[in-house]
């Protein structure tokens, strides 16, 4: 069964119930309008759905699952949009953006990123942030791989884009964005992206564009 505790509507007729997130799309959470990142059809029964907390940005709580021994546990997670990550080139170098993360204290070195807003795709997502925190408008992009993150407690997909064919725009920060734009030579900057601190999306970026004969 499932719902904010347990129970919860019966799914919309017509409805897919093999969708990715069926058994979710009926909760409040998840039927709001905004970008999900909703999982698969269950090869574990799902026997209760609980949603403890939905701060706007992300929703947290856990399936208690039926294990393959006949026990049942709770497993929490915490979802939050889709993501986009940008690896952006030009001129022989790469587009990072320099910003201060309040959760870890510390300033990173990092590829643009964003949330993929409903509607968007990957690469669109892709182009949008990438002029609204550097200035810079691609002309073209590829989607490079979508990831599942951190599969032990999250329920959050990203997209990693190429962006090639950069002309500028005028930057449009979002209010809680403090950051500065930096181009570093595309030789140096996986090492430059390896100095600690650093963070998981800049190295797989970086490494899937290197990967692919792009950088």
């Amino acid at each position: 069964m499932t719902g904010e505790h347990e129970g919860g509507d019966a799914p919309d007729e017509g409805a897919d119930p093999d969708a990715p997130g069926a058994d979710l799309r009926d909760l409040p959470a998840f039927s709001d309008g905004r970008n999900h990142s909703l999982p698969g059809e269950p090869e574990w029964p799902v026997k209760e759905v609980v949603v403890e907390y939905d701060e706007g940005w992300f929703v947290g709580g856990y399936d208690r699952v039926e294990q393959p021994d006949g026990t049942e546990k709770q497993y929490y997670w915490a979802e939050l949009s889709p993501a986009t990550v940008v690896v952006a080139v030009a001129d022989g170098q790469v587009l990072f953006v320099e910003q201060y993360r309040p959760t870890v204290r510390n300033t990173q070195l990092e590829l643009p990123a964003g949330i993929v807003e409903s509607g968007e795709s990957y690469t669109e997502a892709g182009a949008r942030e990438l002029a609204e925190e550097t200035g810079f408008e691609p002309s073209s992009t590829s989607l490079l791989q979508e990831v599942w993150c951190s599969t032990g407690v999250l329920r959050h997909t990203r997209g990693y884009v190429f962006a090639e064919g950069l002309e500028p725009v005028d930057v449009d920060h979002d209010s809680n964005e403090f950051l500065a734009p930096r181009a570093v030579p595309v030789d140096e900057a996986l090492e430059i992206a390896r100095e600690p601190p650093t963070n998981d999306a800049t190295l797989e970026g970086l490494l899937l564009a290197e990967r692919e004969g792009l950088l």
